[in-house]
């Protein structure tokens, strides 16, 4: 029988790896929208001229709104799980992910009801609308999409997984905010550029200058809300610390370091 500090472990990574998993395919399935962060605020487009041929204002991609949930919980499950924890809920959230995509390419390809279509035939304000067309074009990705997305995700998450491990080596149990913020800005650095240069250079038809204009903007957002969540990620490992017990928080992440307290 499972002793009460085992049951608690295995709820911990339980409920670490849901949150990680649904926001991970959430910001796979919302990142295809580019959104001006400039809008956003009210203001008008920057149109900083960093480059020949591409005005840089500030455009990101949707995902990256709930990205930082995902790198935050990265960190969250290496601190008490090991690399091998982060690299087994990675592999496991790239499986879904592909199912997730392979479910939306079934149901966009299914013939839609008449009736449906001639209920939401029109906008509120009258003009012809094609709610079809609409839902296909929200949901359906390229393949180009998601093969970059996957593997950025992937290289992403194993590369945050060694940095922290590194960082932790040289640290101890010490400076929690120099391995969680150093290894999430390394890690965002590849996947930022990878997703995107794959995505839409690769398989799309944006320029170089266009994947490295919008590449910047995503990297300095998830930039800064690494270093402004540092405080999140000290609240969690106090709930988690209390909720384990310290002994027992502490021998699992002693046990993280060495890749020995991995949930069978």
């Amino acid at each position: 029988m499972d002793s009460p500090f085992q049951r608690k472990k295995t709820l911990l990574f339980l409920i670490l790896s849901s949150i990680f998993l649904t926001n991970a395919v959430l910001a796979e399935l919302i990142g295809v929208k580019i959104f001006s962060g400039e809008a956003s605020l009210g203001l008008p487009p920057a149109h900083l001229n960093l480059f020949a041929d591409t005005p840089f204002d500030f455009n990101l991609t949707a995902g990256v709104i709930i990205w930082p949930v995902v790198f935050i919980t990265t960190d969250i499950i290496n601190e008490y799980f090991g690399k091998e924890g982060v690299k087994k809920i990675s592999i496991i959230t790239v499986c879904l992910i592909l199912y997730t995509f392979l479910v939306i390419t079934v149901i966009t390809n299914l013939p839609p009801a008449a009736f449906w279509l001639d209920v939401n035939s029109k906008t509120p304000d009258g003009k012809p609308f094609d709610i079809d067309y609409a839902f296909n074009s929200i949901y359906r990705q390229g393949g180009g999409i998601i093969i970059g997305s996957v593997c950025a995700f992937l290289l992403g998450q194993l590369l945050d997984a060694s940095v922290f491990h590194w960082l932790r080596q040289l640290t101890g149990k010490k400076k929690i905010w120099l391995r969680a913020t150093g290894s999430t800005l390394v890690s965002q650095l590849v996947d930022t550029v990878v997703v995107l240069f794959v995505a839409f250079y690769v398989f799309g038809n944006w320029t170089l200058t266009m994947v490295f204009s919008v590449s910047i903007i995503n990297y300095l957002y998830k930039f800064f809300v690494a270093i402004i969540m540092t405080p999140i990620l000290y609240v969690a490992h106090a709930i988690i610390d209390k909720y384990l017990g310290i002994n027992q928080a502490n021998q699992l992440v002693t046990e993280a370091a060495q890749d020995r307290s991995i949930v069978s």
